[in-house]
């Protein structure tokens, strides 16, 4: 029999897809201004290609977790919807489709979302997908099965207002035990279960990542307990949203924080902010999990296991599949979905490598299973194939070299070395994470233009033992397989028995392998006519300028911002309301009457921070005097809501929710287009009094 899991929370919403797709049909009948829609369809999933009027819809897998239903509706939309009939895995654990009409994307939603799968907030300045080790809950060395908090997470900051209008994206990852398989060393956020005596709970690290300028994080608490978890994200997810950089998106990412701060003030930042969503949080159930004690076994390295893996459930296992390049054929993710339910195998995930791997599978079923497997071209890793790479130039509009070209082309050799292969700078396929990365970029030499690959040697992104490659030089894009196989052959020779090639590649220093490739950077004129092409290109290599990607190009608009802000800051007011800690509930009030009173002033031509000052300049507008004069009464009341009894505070805080609202209508009256779903509260009904509860009775 095999171990059947809890079933998968649905995470779609009906009503956001009606949403969208109305603004959709107002975009097409250009009733709708094209950043708006953008931000909204950025909200959903819905990303630009290079190629105009299709994209790539991105979908959301928390923990790479999947079913056979899932399977099946993933296979459905890309049969109908995409070209190609491809799917594209992500280090991220998504699936991405390409090609995608825009005037099909509601309807792959609405599909999606019939078996609760969602694309919110998989692309956009949003806390992305959430990655997690994906032995999860089956790995014989972890504490406890991370799922279980993982989908608490996933749970309290989806479509959360704290994770709406952020300045730029963020990561997180979730591993169980110490060897840190989810590679918390380059998120910004990474939560690593831990034991420390006889206490359970989790170490955080937070400010790491890849792309422009890496950066390893580091550890924020060394240990919190469980009950802790959400406040300890929502702690550093806050200092993102609060200090990062707003105008330079380049540099607006907790890595950046980090630096600015220095390590101890970022710390000493997140203990404040801890300490203050610890205290408004506490009445919040915390997710929670069975905690164990781990065994000793093998530890699969950053990603997933590549061989058969014996499960800590004793006599299953898990059998890991080849995703070339993360491509998958809706034929393929049809059979697959078709075949498990033959088995009766109900868990499947994708992981950090772009493979996908099967989950409780009897140790007598494996030969049957993966014989089954190989007819539908579904084979388990072989040595060399370890090669992870992003769309690049091929849809992804930061693009700049051909990276799914010349990735087929290379091979990880005999020793199964990891080899990650991106297309640009930005690194979508972690390649300063990988034995050898390598990222496109273009050089001018002797008046041409010429593709290379940014070489990085011996990366490895857990956070136990790991650490961001060493990067090597720059090589034109026609000599870096001569590149790679010159390096695997120095490290075949030179390696001490049982010895890694991160371990190796670290103890040789970055100038080592500067002087190992020092010749094959040199470019005379009369090789110009062999380097000027990129792999799977009939002409000379050129850089597309096509605006930049959407990664970061989502409109902060910022009264809108405002109004999300206040939506946060009333879940603080309500908790603490409930706690009956008043006067932190007034501050959390006074704080949403800034937010919006400051945006609302701003967005009407003045400017202000204090209520007086708010109310001043609202009164001086006739359209807004009565806002104004509601502002003045407001900061009045507040000032002696710590006293009062809680009658008066919820009548308070009624008041200011009706003066958001309205609020909300006078920027909307002013900008049609403003979008503020989810950042207002409901309209309150008034509390009964007792004469109304008399004649009701």
């Amino acid at each position: 029999m095999t171990t059947q899991l809890a079933p998968l929370v649905p995470l779609a919403d009906a009503d956001e897809i009606v949403h969208y797709e109305a603004a959709l049909a107002r975009y097409l009948d250009l009733e709708l201004d094209a950043e708006r829609f953008t931000a909204l369809r950025l909200q959903q999933g819905v990303y630009g290609q290079r190629q105009e009027g299709v994209n790539m819809v991105r979908i959301k897998l928390p923990g790479g977790r999947l079913d056979p239903a899932r399977l099946a509706a993933i296979a459905e939309v890309a049969e109908k919807h995409v070209p190609q009939q491809v799917v594209h895995i992500t280090t991220r654990q998504d699936i991405q489709l390409h090609h995608v009409p825009l005037t099909e994307t509601g309807a792959v939603l609405r599909r999606l979302a019939e078996d609760g799968v969602t694309t919110r907030e998989a692309c956009g300045n949003t806390i992305r997908n959430i990655t997690a080790c994906p032995l999860a809950g089956v790995c014989p060395r972890e504490h406890t099965d991370v799922s279980r908090h993982l989908d608490g997470a996933v749970a309290h900051f989806l479509r959360n207002p704290l994770n709406q209008q952020m300045p730029r994206k963020f990561k997180v990852s979730f591993s169980g035990c110490e060897a840190d398989c989810a590679q918390g060393l380059i998120h910004d956020l990474g939560i690593v279960a831990t034991q420390q005596g006889e206490s359970s709970g989790f170490t955080v690290l937070a400010g790491g990542g890849l792309g422009h300028k890496p950066h390893e994080a580091i550890t924020v608490a060394e240990f919190i307990e469980e009950r802790d978890l959400l406040p300890a994200m929502e702690a550093v997810i806050t200092l993102h949203n609060k200090y990062s950089a707003r105008t330079k998106r380049a540099k607006s990412r907790v890595k950046f924080l980090v630096d600015r701060f220095g390590e101890t003030g970022f710390i000493e930042r997140f203990n404040e902010e801890f300490a203050r969503t610890r205290a408004a949080l506490a009445g919040k159930p915390a997710p929670r999990g069975e905690w164990r004690a781990a065994t000793r076994g093998p530890v699969p390295g950053p990603c997933a296991p590549r061989v058969f893996f014996a499960q800590k459930q004793a006599g299953l296992h898990v059998v890991p599949l080849a995703a070339p390049l993360g491509q998958l054929t809706s034929v393929q993710l049809q059979g697959l979905a078709a075949l498990l339910g033959e088995f009766g195998l109900a868990d499947v995930r994708t992981t950090q490598d772009q493979n996908l791997i099967v989950l409780n599978v009897p140790a007598a079923w494996i030969s049957p299973l993966t014989a089954r497997l190989a007819e539908l071209g579904l084979k388990t890793p072989q040595a060399g194939d370890n090669v992870v790479a992003c769309p690049g130039s091929s849809t992804c509009r930061l693009g700049i070299t051909a990276s799914m070209h010349i990735a087929p082309k290379l091979s990880g050799g005999k020793h199964d070395l990891r080899i990650r292969v991106s297309g640009c700078h930005n690194g979508c396929a972690q390649p300063e994470s990988g034995d050898i990365g390598i990222y496109g970029e273009g050089k001018r030499q002797h008046g041409k233009l010429i593709p290379h690959y940014q070489m990085y040697f011996g990366g490895d992104g857990t956070s136990a033992c790991g650490s961001i490659a060493l990067k090597g030089p720059s090589i034109p894009a026609a000599r870096i397989e001569q590149a790679i196989q010159r390096i695997q052959k120095v490290y075949d020779e030179e390696h001490v028995e049982g010895e890694r090639f991160f371990g190796w590649a670290q103890r040789q220093g970055a100038g080592r392998f500067q002087s190992l490739l020092a010749d094959l950077t040199q470019v005379s004129r009369f090789e110009l006519a062999k380097l000027t092409r990129d792999h799977g290109d009939a002409a000379d290599f050129h850089v597309v300028s096509l605006g930049g990607g959407e990664c970061a190009s989502a409109t902060d608009v910022a009264i809108g911002r405002a109004f999300f802000d206040a939506a946060h800051e009333r879940s603080y007011r309500e908790a603490f309301t409930f706690q009956r800690k008043y006067e932190d509930a007034a501050a959390c009030a006074e704080a949403q009457l800034k937010l919006v009173g400051g945006g609302l002033a701003s967005f009407l031509g003045g400017k202000a921070k204090e209520l007086a000052d708010i109310a001043a300049v609202l009164q001086g507008l006739t359209f807004a005097e009565a806002l104004g004069n509601r502002l003045s009464h407001l900061a009045g009341a507040l000032a002696g809501l710590v006293e009062a009894a809680e009658a008066e505070v919820h009548r308070v805080f009624v008041e200011i929710d009706l003066w958001i609202v309205d609020a909300a209508a006078l920027c909307q009256s002013h900008d049609p287009q403003l979008d503020l779903r989810g950042a207002l509260p409901a309209v309150p009904a008034p509390r009964p009094t007792r004469q109304t509860a008399a004649a009701v009775a």
